[in-house]
């Protein structure tokens, strides 16, 4: 069983005039301040199958990017979902009830490490789904976070002095062997004049993650003209309900439209459509 961590993805330490002050940050890695630290994980996902009492294993290769630095690892585990708006929101391990950070394992020896710079280790994640397991959820999801813990020495863009300490997270995908069935439906899309946006609602009502674009387009019924707007990449689990904003041409002309929504998650008959009818005036 992995120790459970809640944080976020890097954790700086801002030391100044002996005061000491904690600043929590997202993923950042074009910050020139991680120029001299890092860590790399691939690949970023990883997706087990397998039913009560079995074992699914798969791996994740942990690089140490740094030119100067040896980085001392650890593995813990924690939850994670996506918000309506497709976020990822971090809680901790085995607080949702798709969690499988319960059924994560890793030898000791995977689970501190330390990495010289340059070099790369290979860790075996195992899942194993408890016998007691009775397959009402089809699907889970776990964090695997590879967090640093020897701090280094750096200066950040104004001239002081902090202490860089980096954390990456692998995504952990677990269903059964139950028949995949891939679902998605709109259930509803709208029109804000006062922000120019198409909302468009939809939810996941499948048994499986459902990945895929959006391709919005705009037709002036009076003109006939089309505009294409750009596409929109999501991710979605199941039971997953999804707003997403789809941005309007600030230029756009004055009249009645149709926007037509496609949302492609995956072949041919994985495909789901909308249209609305407003007029921008």
């Amino acid at each position: 069983m992995l120790q459970s961590s809640v944080a976020l993805f890097l954790n700086i330490n801002f030391v100044v005039m002996k005061a000491v002050a904690v600043l929590l940050i997202a993923l950042c890695w074009g910050s020139s301040m991680l120029a001299q630290t890092g860590v790399s994980v691939s690949p970023p996902r990883l997706y087990f199958e397998s039913d009560a009492g079995k074992s699914s294993r798969q791996k994740v290769t942990v690089t140490n990017v740094s030119a100067t630095h040896v980085m001392n690892l650890a593995l813990s585990t924690g939850d994670w979902q996506y918000s309506e708006m497709g976020e990822n929101m971090m809680y901790p391990a085995d607080s949702l009830a798709t969690s499988c950070a319960g059924w994560v394992s890793i030898s000791k020896a995977d689970s501190y490490f330390s990495l010289k710079p340059g070099e790369n280790k290979e860790v075996e994640v195992n899942i194993t789904v408890p016998n007691t397991f009775k397959g009402d959820i089809a699907t889970h999801t776990a964090m695997l976070y590879v967090t640093q813990m020897n701090p280094v020495d750096d200066v950040d863009n104004k001239g002081a002095n902090i202490k860089v300490s980096v954390r990456s997270g692998i995504k952990l995908f677990h269903r059964t062997n139950e028949i995949k069935n891939r679902k998605l439906e709109i259930e509803n899309i709208l029109f804000d004049k006062k922000s120019n946006h198409v909302e468009l609602y939809f939810s996941n009502n499948g048994n499986i993650w459902a990945d895929g674009i959006v391709y919005p387009e705009l037709l002036n019924t009076a003109t006939g003209k089309k505009t294409v707007l750009d596409h929109i990449v999501f991710y979605t689990m199941p039971a997953d309900k999804r707003k997403m904003l789809i941005s309007l041409p600030e230029n756009l002309e004055k009249g009645k439209y149709t926007a037509n929504i496609l949302i492609d998650y995956g072949d041919d008959n994985t495909i789901e459509m909308g249209e609305l009818s407003f007029t921008n005036d």
